[in-house]
């Protein structure tokens, strides 16, 4: 049985995860509006991971005796100055749910509720991959600066990098 406080807990990053799906599904319409769509790609991608997260921990909510609660979320921001801007806005939505599931851990471990700490690894060691490939991507951006023809190559990139992933994970 789960206690109140953790059921609370991951009922909170349970809307943290379906606001990330929707911040990530706007950032692909916006890449997707701007041309970016190796970037598109990515985003979307993303807000679909996300979602697989928040189900995840509905399921676990509900396997171990608590109710896991579906909340409102904001509308998120739509448009972007640059793509630069729009990553540096995914590193914190993504340093933001590291924060959250963190502290999760350590309400886990105080309360020496075992089982809640070891589904929460699977979230640690994600991301550690998800904050990684973000600061990956920012670097990438730098490096390409403005110049479109770099941009252009950045976005290519940035596509595979999904491709990639994804045919990793089919393994």
């Amino acid at each position: 049985m789960i206690s109140k406080k953790m059921e609370d807990a991951l009922n909170k990053q349970i809307g943290m995860e379906a606001f990330a799906s929707s911040a990530y599904l706007a950032m692909a319409s916006w890449c997707d509006t701007e041309g970016y769509k190796g970037c598109a790609s990515f985003m979307y991608a993303q807000a679909e991971e996300e979602r697989v997260h928040m189900l995840k921990i509905v399921a676990y909510v509900n396997e171990v005796g608590g109710h896991a609660l579906v909340s409102t979320i904001k509308e998120p921001q739509n448009s972007f100055k640059s793509l630069k801007e729009m990553f540096e806005e995914t590193l914190g939505h993504e340093q933001a749910v590291t924060k959250s599931i963190n502290k999760m851990v350590d309400m886990a471990l105080t309360a020496k509720d075992f089982a809640s700490n070891n589904f929460l690894q699977w979230f640690v060691a994600e991301q550690v991959e998800e904050e990684s490939q973000v600061n990956g991507i920012l670097d990438l951006l730098r490096l390409a600066g403005k110049d479109g023809r770099s941009m252009l190559l950045a976005d290519r990139e940035i596509g595979r990098m999904r491709s990639q992933a994804a045919a990793g994970e089919a393994k």
